[in-house]
């Protein structure tokens, strides 16, 4: 099996207010579909944009930056025999969040 990442872009999620529950409801319910599968390994949505960035010598900077287009806003990490099944999960979180889904797959780590 191979793990992949789907993500969304924070600023494509533009969901009115008063629909939020349907969709956090939605998303959910993909979330429960794909743990009963067995192939959800973690996933969750960003509580803020704020970001912390650790150089290498251990200096802590606060940001975002303003040079920066695009900021994650959610991800799952999904474990499937192949892309095509993680692209229909992925498809599956686009309809469930009403935002396209970026597939990423993760490399394998062969000390594991």
């Amino acid at each position: 099996m191979t793990r992949y990442l789907i993500s969304f872009d924070d600023g494509v999620m533009a969901i009115p207010q008063d629909e939020l529950p349907e969709v956090d409801e939605a998303a959910h319910k993909v979330v429960r579909e794909a743990q009963d599968a067995a192939v959800w390994v973690f996933g969750g949505g960003l509580e803020t944009q704020q970001a912390s960035v650790v150089a290498t010598d251990g200096t802590v900077s606060d940001g975002p930056y303003p040079e920066t287009k695009a900021v994650l806003g959610g991800f799952a990490i999904i474990d499937v025999p192949s892309r095509a099944d993680a692209l229909e999960w992925a498809a599956k979180f686009a309809a469930a969040c009403r935002c396209p889904q970026e597939v990423r797959e993760i490399m394998p780590d062969p000390a594991v």
